[in-house]
């Protein structure tokens, strides 16, 4: 019984505590004293694929940058992409902005961001770059207090990263994602970095090119699936600080099926699991839902039955809501309120169906993942096998090879 209880009593810890680093992680500190001038240029990366809704609006928040000296490279693997036609558009709107269209062959390599950041991070014109995703939004400080942080972080600055706050949803399946992000993700994100075992989000790395490249360079992470996470610990194992900035992006999922979602999730499910089996396999403990047999069983002995029931609201409300409101603000408090519970249920069934699965789509790739999410090349038989494939798992269905998650 006293076992039973260090195990609730472990889970709603680690929820609380959750919180409250969020809440520490995100405060605003002042930067560095002295002229913006002074700070670092910047050579910020934008690999691209294809042009999603929010495209345009995303990346002109990149062309409103506040820093004096930054520069945007737009990476891009075929001429035809119409990403290339919305980067126009843009930079038209901006002529005074540093702003390059790169339209290169790229590493060839497994993973589809890797493969596009090589053909780019050659041509930076400056040491510290910013990698960037297509659907991320950003305020008009970000180049420049990326920058005032490598300075304030010493001179064994290596990396750092970003939290990011889901927003624009107009479909379920993006309400979903941006409910994932502000709760379960954040929190998880935050924690990593005060535990000592940073997990660095590649939606937004900040680090010099020089020190890439005496660690092994892009090429190193040509075939590895989390090349942010293991980015992250070539530079920390390195003796170089790993950091997170206290400054919180926007990720833009407007209209974003359910299925789609599903499909990003059990990806990033499918990496975790091959990082970490064992913290994978203690997750269900960050679930209220999932302890919700225990926290019933226990009850009897000092309450009636619903008490387990208001320990899984009031869990919930902590980690989701709480999150949502850090990060968010009260704007349409209501998703959380109302989809926190069925987010909870799919993030369950995605972590049951995770180690049955053995490969992985992104980006119209289909590889087989192996141990530290190295990828193979996926055998021909398991492409056409539905059975072999994340969506199929979950729904008996083939996913869709073209889609991009």
């Amino acid at each position: 019984m006293s076992s039973a209880w260090f195990v609730l009593g472990l889970s709603t810890a680690w929820i609380l505590l959750g919180l409250r680093v969020l809440i520490g992680a995100t405060r605003r500190r002042g930067e560095p004293a002295g002229s913006p001038e002074d700070l670092p240029g910047v050579s910020v990366l934008k690999p691209l694929a294809g042009a999603d809704p929010e495209l345009e609006a995303n990346l002109e928040s990149f062309f409103l940058q506040d820093h004096p000296r930054f520069e945007l490279l737009f990476g891009v693997e075929d001429e035809s992409d119409p990403a290339i036609a919305v980067v126009e558009r843009v930079r038209a709107r901006h002529p005074t902005v540093r702003a390059r269209v790169i339209i290169h062959g790229g590493l060839r390599a497994q993973n589809p961001k890797i493969s596009n950041l090589s053909g780019i991070i050659g041509e930076a014109a400056h040491d510290l770059v910013l990698v960037s995703d297509s659907n991320i939004r950003a305020p008009t400080d970000y180049v420049r207090s990326m920058a005032a942080l490598s300075v304030t972080a010493g001179p064994r600055f290596g990396l750092a990263t970003n939290l990011f706050v889901g927003s624009g949803e107009r479909s379920l399946g993006a309400a979903l994602e941006a409910v994932q992000l502000n709760g379960f993700v954040a929190a998880g994100v935050a924690l990593s970095f005060r535990v000592g075992d940073p997990g660095v989000v590649g939606k937004s790395m900040l680090f010099r090119k020089s020190v890439l490249e005496e660690l092994g360079g892009l090429a190193s992470l040509a075939d590895v699936m989390a090349e942010d996470y293991v980015l992250g610990k070539m530079f920390h194992h390195a003796g170089y600080r790993v950091v997170l900035s206290p400054l919180v992006l926007e990720n833009i999922s407007s209209r974003m099926a359910v299925s789609a979602s599903v499909e990003r999730q059990l990806r990033w499910s499918m990496l975790r699991i091959r990082l970490n089996p064992w913290a994978f396999a203690l997750e269900p403990l960050t679930s209220p839902l999932a302890m919700l047999p225990l926290a019933y069983a226990l009850s009897g002995a000092i309450a009636p039955a619903g008490w387990a029931v208001l320990w899984v609201v009031a869990m919930i409300l902590i980690r989701d809501v709480g999150g949502w409101i850090r990060l968010r603000g009260y704007s349409r408090l209501y998703l959380p309120l109302l989809l926190a519970p069925l987010r909870e249920l799919l993030a369950l069934s995605i972590w049951v169906v995770t180690p049955f699965v053995k490969n992985l789509a992104w980006r119209g790739h289909r590889v087989r993942l192996g141990a530290g999410t190295r990828a193979f090349k996926a055998r021909e038989a398991e492409l056409v096998d539905p059975r072999q494939s994340m969506v199929g798992v979950m729904n008996g269905q083939r996913a869709n090879p073209g889609q991009r998650t």
